[in-house]
């Protein structure tokens, strides 16, 4: 008997134009970085968030370095943000020298609660760090007020998950000091590997430049400011070149179809998914106000064993469903690089309970059908006994 097809986690979307574009670059004589289609993907970003000044990057992690250097910093200096995040966060606070403080989440969204973030602050903090899980919007206001109360300090805003999601407080990457975008394939919009870094405060535009720019003012000798460029200031390759740049200008152009296409999905975990959920007592992700991305989709099962055997119940069926991050505070580098203030116990349990589901534009009726029927088969240990 023939098994059926496979269905991954995510598929990249391949956007229309995008052949056309990386053509163009391959026959025109700039196939690096700071060519026509950076400046058209940029402006075409600048749209989807609603302006800002945006600095295409070689990665979200490499905005995130770039966040931390622009605010100078070093050792004794320490960040609060989620232990639920990805590693680049913590990573790129730790290249400076200084130390990730880690606090736990609000179990409802996966989020950073903002009272821990509050009782973290001392008067070693010199930034906050959010990641909109998700694209699920952090309460900014509540960050904001913290922040403006400690003294201004600056907030790193990761929405490497929620591009172009509108919030109560803005759209999401222009509320903080820096917005951090990721274009990896797994991400909604992708250039394969790609990232931005969002400026929100004028003062760090001018500096922000030359760093990415391995630390010259090449950008200024370009735009025929000076007669030649030097090395000025600290900086590292962060450009990306116009092949990478080509392949987002086309995802960008049809931001909206492929941001249809996942909530279409997304809607349809959340509706025909509901009754499985109150029946073996999981719990289904549920944004507050409705506010999301349509990045992912996922289920909290009742018990931490429960992940592992929906997991492998998926893959029997060639369904690829996974985990997500394993708690920063509690990994190898963690430890060695950071700080908690006490255990973080929502955290610990949200990781080992959270199941995320295949999801990505272009999922078809069949295979969107077969990922319903498999989690709707499957049930607990305890509920088969």
């Amino acid at each position: 008997m023939d098994q059926p097809e496979a269905i991954p986690f995510s598929r990249p979307f391949r956007a229309p134009g995008t052949l056309e574009r990386l053509a163009t670059v391959l026959d025109s004589d700039h196939a690096h970085g700071d060519g026509p289609f950076t400046r058209a993907a940029s402006d075409r970003l600048i749209s989807t968030i609603g302006g800002g000044e945006v600095l295409l990057t070689t990665s979200g992690t490499h905005a995130l370095e770039m966040a931390s250097r622009l605010i100078d910093l070093g050792p004794g200096d320490e960040v609060v943000l989620p232990s639920f995040t990805f590693s680049s966060a913590a990573t790129a606070i730790a290249t400076t020298g200084a130390t990730p403080l880690f606090v736990d989440i609000d179990p409802a969204t996966g989020n950073v609660d903002p009272d821990l973030v509050a009782e973290a602050v001392s008067p070693r903090t010199r930034a906050i760090s959010v990641m909109h899980y998700g694209g699920m919007p952090v309460d900014m206001a509540a960050i904001g007020a913290i922040a403006a109360e400690a003294g201004g300090l600056p907030v790193i805003e990761d929405n490497a998950h929620g591009l172009g999601v509108q919030s109560p407080w803005g759209v999401l990457g222009r509320i903080g000091t820096f917005g951090v975008q990721s274009f990896h394939d797994t991400k909604n919009v992708h250039s394969g590997e790609g990232g931005a870094l969002i400026i929100n405060d004028e003062r760090h535009r001018a500096r922000a430049e030359i760093m990415r720019e391995k630390g010259t003012d090449r950008s200024q000798f370009l735009r025929g400011a000076v007669d030649k460029y030097s090395w000025v200031d600290w900086g590292s390759s962060y450009l990306p070149s116009e092949l990478n740049a080509a392949v987002l200008d086309a995802q960008l152009a049809v931001f909206d179809e492929i941001q249809a296409s996942r909530h279409a999905v997304w809607a349809r975990y959340a509706a025909e998914l509901a009754d499985w959920a109150g029946e073996v007592g999981a719990s289904l992700m549920s944004p507050p106000g409705g506010v999301h991305a349509a990045h992912l989709f996922y289920v909290l099962l009742p018990t931490w064993r429960d992940q592992a055997d929906l997991i492998a119940s998926l893959a029997r069926q060639r369904i690829v469903a996974t985990f997500h991050y394993v708690p920063l505070d509690s990994s190898r580098a963690g430890r060695r690089f950071g700080r908690v203030l006490r255990p973080l116990a929502r955290t610990e349990d949200f990781a080992h309970r959270i199941v995320r589901l295949p999801l990505w534009a272009g999922m078809t009726t069949g295979q969107v059908d077969r990922v319903i029927d498999a989690v709707r088969a499957w049930r607990p240990e305890e509920a088969e006994e």
